[in-house]
């Protein structure tokens, strides 16, 4: 087989393929990659890497590729740890939930005919599809349907992680528990897609409250969990105070004709040493009934 029947054969497979020499220049560059960085082969070809994809000029990379040069080692990098090599857009709009294609890709040695080192290969597989399946497949074991946001089960190892590094370090961690007040009556006055839109405008209010590295999960029915780390009891009662106002203000419209306005009881307690991630949460769960059956629309902390 020729060198010209090789190059055809690379130029039609499905994965990019590049050649690159000892100076990590580029001496091959496949159909594959000219389309997906819009970089046609015969401008690149005999170019530094670098000089065109900078952000691979790492320490971690040289040292991948001084490893294949000098011992003929494979090196493999996942779509899991490194996500990309190569900033490419993912092909088509398949619901994809990457900006940028997510790539699995291999180097390894080119041997001579003297079995001498002189070169890389570099094999990049477009991953994306894979990735989205499995991101999609993680959500539906952790996050709640309706809402969107965190459902029992997750809180549940989250709590437990959260109280395992609150007693190695000692830092302050809260828990606030939150009920929709008359959700019951929400529901049999407009029916449950009404309650479907609350639980889903409360959950989204609450989520916009809170930090990014805060947690929040529905804990069941019309209940949720705020999980906040590095919060002491009295910080999170102004989180509370936030939260429960300005459920308070929201103005939910349903069907285009009606507004419901709904408020939420919430209940407080915060880490102590005795405590286990059951007793943590049974305080906030027990502030919370007394929230409720104190006249509701009110925090509480125990």
């Amino acid at each position: 087989m020729t060198l010209n029947e090789i190059t055809q054969i690379f130029d039609t497979v499905n994965f990019g393929l590049v050649v690159l020499d000892r100076d990590i220049k580029i001496k091959y560059w496949n159909r594959w990659m000219a389309m997906h960085s819009g970089i046609p082969s015969n401008q690149i070809i005999d170019e530094p890497l670098f000089d065109f994809f900078p952000h691979l000029s790492t320490p971690s990379f040289n040292k991948n590729c001084k490893a294949v040069l000098s011992f003929g080692n494979f090196s493999f990098f996942s779509q899991k740890l490194h996500r990309f090599l190569f900033p490419f857009k993912p092909d088509g709009s398949f619901g994809y939930r990457f900006d940028l294609m997510q790539q699995s890709c291999t180097m390894g040695p080119l041997r001579a005919e003297d079995n001498s080192i002189s070169g890389i290969f570099l094999i990049v597989q477009d991953v994306t599809e894979l990735a989205t399946y499995e991101q999609k497949l993680v959500e539906m074991n952790t996050k709640d349907a309706l809402t969107g946001i965190y459902n029992r089960r997750y809180l549940e190892t989250r709590l437990k992680e959260e109280c395992d590094r609150q007693q190695r370090y000692s830092r302050p961690l809260s828990l606030i528990m939150i009920d929709i007040d008359f959700f019951k009556k929400v529901n049999d006055t407009h029916g449950h897609q009404c309650g479907d839109l609350i639980l889903q405008s409360v959950a989204a209010k609450a989520a916009s409250v809170i930090r990014k590295t805060d947690f929040i999960a529905r804990y069941g029915g019309e209940e949720f969990c705020c999980l906040l780390p590095e919060t002491d009891s009295e910080a999170a009662e102004t989180v509370a105070e936030s939260l429960r106002s300005q459920v308070e203000e929201m103005e939910n419209r349903f069907n285009d004709t009606t507004t419901v306005k709904v408020t939420i009881s919430l209940g407080i307690s915060g880490f102590a040493a005795e405590d286990s991630p059951d007793s943590f949460l049974k305080r906030a769960d027990d502030a919370l009934y007394q929230a409720k059956h104190t006249g509701r629309n009110r925090f509480v902390r125990l």
